[in-house]
C-alpha cells in the first residue's frame, strides 16, 4: 500500500515545530519575535499554542509582559494556522491583519501562553480564496493564560487573505 505525500499543511507545522528551523526563521523574518523568546509549543490543523517567557526584553515599567509583546505571541499563534493553509499553495495566497483587538484581566507574569483555536475556519477562508481568487476575511481568536491557568489577555486579529493571480 503506497503512503500518501503529507499534505503543505503537514509540512509546514513540522518546520514550525522544529525549534532550530523556527528560532532561524524568526531571526531572519521576525526578529522581535527571536528576542522576546516566543516559543511554538504546538501547531495542529485546529490549534497553536505559543508561549512568551517574562524578561528583562519584554517587560514594562509596571512588572509584568509589555502589552506590544503579548500581542506579538498571540498574533504568531493565529499566523502559523494561516501561513500553515498558505505555505507552498498553489496558487499562492497573500495574508495580512487587517484588524485586532485585545482585552486584558490580569497582569501578565511568567510564561504566557497563547491558544488558537480556529484552524478550521482559517482552513475554509484559505480554501475559499483559492477556488474564488477573492478576498477573505477571518477573525482568529488567541487566549493567553500564565501558568496557573488564569486568563491573561485575549486578542482578536481579522486576517486577509487573498490568492494571487496567476499572469
Amino acid at each position: 500500500m503506497a503512503e500518501t505525500a503529507p499534505s503543505t499543511a503537514d509540512q509546514f507545522r513540522k518546520l514550525a515545530t522544529s525549534p532550530n528551523k523556527l528560532r532561524l526563521f524568526m531571526l531572519a523574518k521576525l526578529p522581535m519575535a527571536y528576542m522576546a523568546d516566543l516559543r511554538v509549543r504546538s501547531i495542529s490543523e485546529e490549534r497553536a499554542e505559543v508561549t512568551i517567557p517574562y524578561k528583562y526584553l519584554n517587560k514594562n515599567p509596571f512588572g509584568s509582559i509589555y502589552f506590544a509583546s503579548l500581542s506579538m505571541a498571540a498574533e504568531l499563534s493565529t499566523g502559523l494556522l494561516c501561513m500553515a493553509q498558505t505555505y507552498k499553495s498553489d496558487p499562492g495566497v497573500s495574508m495580512l491583519v487587517v484588524h485586532m483587538e485585545g482585552d486584558f484581566s490580569k497582569k501578565a507574569v511568567g510564561k504566557i501562553t497563547f491558544t488558537c483555536e480556529d484552524g478550521p475556519s482559517i482552513k475554509a477562508a484559505a480554501d475559499q480564496t483559492k477556488v474564488t481568487g477573492a478576498g477573505v476575511t477571518v477573525v482568529a481568536t488567541s487566549i493567553g493564560t500564565d501558568e496557573s491557568g488564569d486568563k491573561v489577555a485575549e486578542f482578536r486579529f481579522t486576517w486577509s487573505l487573498k490568492a494571487k493571480l496567476k499572469v
